[in-house]
C-alpha cells in the first residue's frame, strides 16, 4: 500500500492550466512585450518616482527636525534657567564665605580671598575649554567619508 505524497498548498498553482482569474494577468500574445510603455515613458515614471520619493523623505526630514529642535529648544531653555540658578547660587554662597570669613579677617582681605579663588576657577575652565576647542574638528570626517562614497556608488552606476 503507497501512501499519498502530501504537497504544500500552493495558491498559484493553477489546477488544470486555467487562469487564476484575477486582472494582474494579461492575455498577450508571443513576443509583445511586458510592459506596453515605451522606454522614454519607463525612464519618465521612474524619475517621477525618484523625485516623488526624494521630496517625501525630505518632508519627513523636516517635520522629524522641527520636532527634535523643538525638544532640543526647551533643553536649551531649561539649562539656560539652570546656568542662571547656578550663577545664583554661587553669588550668595561667595557672599555667605565673605562674612565668614569676616569672623577671622577684615572684610577687604576676604574679598581678596574670594577673587583670588574664583579668579583660579575662571582661569582653569578658560584653558579647559580652549583645549577642548582646538582638539574638537569641525570638518566632520564620517560624514565627509560617506559622502565620497555615496559619490562613488552614484559613479559607479551611472557607468
Amino acid at each position: 500500500m503507497t501512501q499519498p505524497t502530501h504537497q504544500p498548498f500552493d495558491p498559484a498553482a493553477q489546477p488544470h492550466g486555467q487562469p487564476s482569474g484575477s486582472s494582474s494577468q494579461v492575455d498577450r500574445a508571443p513576443g509583445e512585450p511586458a510592459d506596453p510603455r515605451s522606454l522614454g515613458e519607463i525612464v519618465s515614471d521612474v524619475t517621477n518616482d525618484l523625485t516623488t520619493l526624494i521630496k517625501q523623505e525630505m518632508d519627513l526630514a523636516k517635520v522629524e527636525m522641527k520636532e527634535e529642535f523643538s525638544k532640543a529648544g526647551k533643553g536649551a531653555g531649561l539649562l539656560g534657567g539652570a546656568g542662571l540658578a547656578g550663577y545664583f547660587v554661587l553669588f550668595f554662597l561667595s557672599w555667605t564665605l565673605l562674612f565668614l570669613l569676616d569672623n577671622w579677617m577684615p572684610i577687604e582681605v576676604s574679598a581678596l580671598i574670594i577673587t583670588g579663588v574664583w579668579a583660579i576657577v575662571a582661569g582653569v575652565l578658560a584653558l579647559t575649554g580652549r583645549k577642548a576647542l582646538k582638539e574638537s574638528n569641525p570638518q566632520l570626517p564620517q560624514t565627509q567619508q560617506t559622502l565620497k562614497e555615496d559619490a562613488a556608488w552614484a559613479r559607479a552606476q551611472k557607468s
